[in-house]
């Protein structure tokens, strides 16, 4: 007998198969926005929480029963991988992440070391099993990974950067550094979220966070080919969301690179997207999350257009454009839910 998360409308709709209902999940649906989250991080730091296991299953499965989200996503953070590839990593209070001894020259490339197995990761292996054995069966759980040009952004930039100077002074210098260290991380990838499915994930999501600083062409030649190691060496049947922001010009690209389910930002319309993606694919978004700051009719006013746009389109999974902003209410995170699952999927 299938299993019973094989039968659930996320799961539906990334085969692009006939629901009943919307299935609607959010990107960082587990953060700072709840306050049981902010009382549990005033006892523990972020990395803390990361590598221990219990926390971030039971962190996870809270959340889905508060927010009747349609698909659970493994609580952790896509720089983890990093640490063991031989870069520091820190998260200081009130600051974004910080990684010690970036990456600059071909010779840094050099010192980057190539994830062979799991032995530095069993904390992520751990918390998707015991996130998966807490959840409801019916409900699937996403695993997650960094994709190879933001992580490697990452760790050239130390950190966040405006205008990604020094990740495309690399690039564009030194591009056979470029391809040695992006396909490095690839493979690493790969590894890792196959890791995450042997462990229990139903699926697995690719954020590629830091890629819309690039043009069309430089996502073709730079991106492109390695993003899609990523995506083609995943486990057989299991499906993988491709997730990019900041540049609405490249999702036809990201189409290209694979993946069941594309991901979009808010920066475009989603009939604009649909027409983008291929047929073939999913998709999933894209309200933009400074809506669910604003006033509760506003969010449900906004969400009713967003799943308009998408029409008689099969295939369509709800989310935001990004993650769930801090401060934002949670009454207002269950009226966009509500709403999701309040619509006819007729489109009436």
């Amino acid at each position: 007998m299938p299993p019973a998360w094989n039968d659930s409308p996320f799961l539906k709709a990334v085969r692009r198969e006939a629901v009943g209902q919307v299935p609607v999940w959010l990107m960082r649906q587990a953060g700072r926005y709840l306050p049981e989250y902010r009382e549990l991080r005033a006892k523990v730091s972020f990395l803390g929480l990361c590598k221990d296991p219990a926390l971030c299953a039971d962190v996870m499965i809270k959340t889905v029963q508060r927010l009747g989200v349609d698909a659970a996503i493994l609580f952790s953070d896509l720089l983890l991988i990093l640490e063991p590839m031989g870069l520091g990593l820190d998260f200081p209070s009130g600051e974004g992440p910080v990684l010690g001894n970036p990456i600059r020259t071909a010779a840094d490339v050099d010192r980057l070391c190539e994830l062979e197995n799991m032995d530095c990761l069993q904390f992520v292996v751990e918390a998707v099993r015991q996130t998966r054995a807490g959840l409801p069966p019916h409900v699937p759980l996403i695993g997650f990974g960094g994709a190879p040009f933001t992580l490697a952004a990452y760790a050239i930039e130390g950190g966040s950067s405006r205008d990604y100077r020094a990740t495309k002074s690399l690039m564009y210098h030194d591009a056979a550094a470029w391809d040695v260290l992006m396909g490095r991380i690839a493979r690493s990838v790969a590894l890792y979220l196959n890791a995450q499915i042997d462990a229990g994930a139903q699926a697995v999501q690719l954020f590629d966070s830091w890629v819309g600083c690039l043009g069309v062409d430089d996502y073709r030649r730079y991106v492109l080919p390695h993003s899609r190691t990523v995506i083609r060496q995943i486990r057989a049947g299991v499906p993988v969301i491709h997730f990019a922001t900041g540049n609405p010009a490249l999702v036809p690209l990201l189409s290209e690179a694979g993946g069941d389910v594309i991901g979009v930002d808010w920066r475009l319309r989603l009939d604009d997207a649909c027409g983008m993606i291929r047929p073939e694919q999913a998709v999933q978004g894209n309200l933009d999350p400074v809506v669910l700051l604003g006033p509760m009719d506003e969010v449900r006013r906004r969400v009713r257009e967003m799943l308009a746009q998408v029409g008689a389109r099969p295939g369509y999974i709800a989310n935001l454009g990004h993650g769930v902003l801090p401060g934002t209410p949670v009454d207002n995170v269950l009226a966009m839910i509500d709403t999701v699952h309040a619509w006819q999927v007729t489109g009436a």
